[in-house]
């Protein structure tokens, strides 16, 4: 394989799978576009009937299905699943399979009309340029920022130790407070966190996610977050 790009219009069944094969395997970005449905089994069940879709398959185990409209994917499984290609009676077969919980999204092309692996290179991180209230009503417009699945609900939530950057719940729905710095985060920066998250936790008496959003975090700010459980994304501000 080229160190970049392999693209094939109207492969063979044999040759999709070879390419998807060799893909995964380096540790490359696969693009399908074909006619497929797609079955999920975990949490639930679905069937998506057969259609056009674009399939995109990451490194780090992402596996995306989007139809030609909307934004969001209508089938995905998150990083650190498995993926698996192969023939069935002449048909392409993608499985990607999240460990836990135990999920699987069954792919089945029936005909394949485009193919590519690309080794992509972006070391970037997401450069923000404004206030902390400008990066909030970022992490409103583009959730994702912060992770798949994510739904902001409110701004500015009051607590008995102060008012919460954003509040919102993951896509398990369990209750998430983040804390936005314009600057390298410290330990008092992770100690307000702590502080909203008890404060909700102890309002809620159900889980609660605490995330740091920051350019950068200082070593002992990022032991004091991983002793309580606490998480950092890290934000580039201008």
């Amino acid at each position: 394989m080229s160190r970049h790009t392999i693209a094939l219009e109207s492969p063979t069944p044999e040759r999709a799978v070879e390419i998807l094969r060799k893909s995964i395997l380096g540790s490359r970005t696969s693009i399908i576009v074909g006619r497929c449905i797609v079955k999920y089994r975990g949490r639930a069940e679905s069937f998506l009937g057969e259609g056009d879709r674009v399939i995109i398959l990451k490194p780090d185990g992402s596996l995306l299905v989007h139809k030609a409209s909307k934004r969001e994917p209508v089938n995905w499984n998150p990083p650190g699943s498995i993926h698996r290609v192969y023939l069935k009676e002449g048909k392409v077969i993608v499985e990607s399979i999240r460990r836990r919980p135990r999920e699987t999204i069954f792919i089945e092309l029936s005909e394949v009309y485009f193919v590519g692996s690309f080794k992509l290179i972006d070391e970037e991180c997401i450069m923000i340029t404004g206030t902390e209230k400008d990066v909030v009503d970022i992490i409103f417009r583009s959730p994702e920022v912060i992770e798949k699945g994510f739904k902001p609900l409110y701004r500015e939530m009051s607590t008995k130790y102060g008012k919460i950057d954003i509040f919102g719940v993951d896509e398990k729905g369990r209750a998430v407070v983040i804390e936005v710095k314009r600057r390298k985060a410290d330990l008092s920066s992770v100690s307000q966190l702590l502080r909203y998250v008890e404060s909700v936790r102890e309002s809620t008496n159900s889980p609660v996610r605490g995330i740091l959003v920051a350019p950068d975090c200082s070593a002992s700010a990022r032991l004091f977050l991983k002793s309580h459980n606490l998480e950092f994304r890290k934000v580039m501000f201008k």
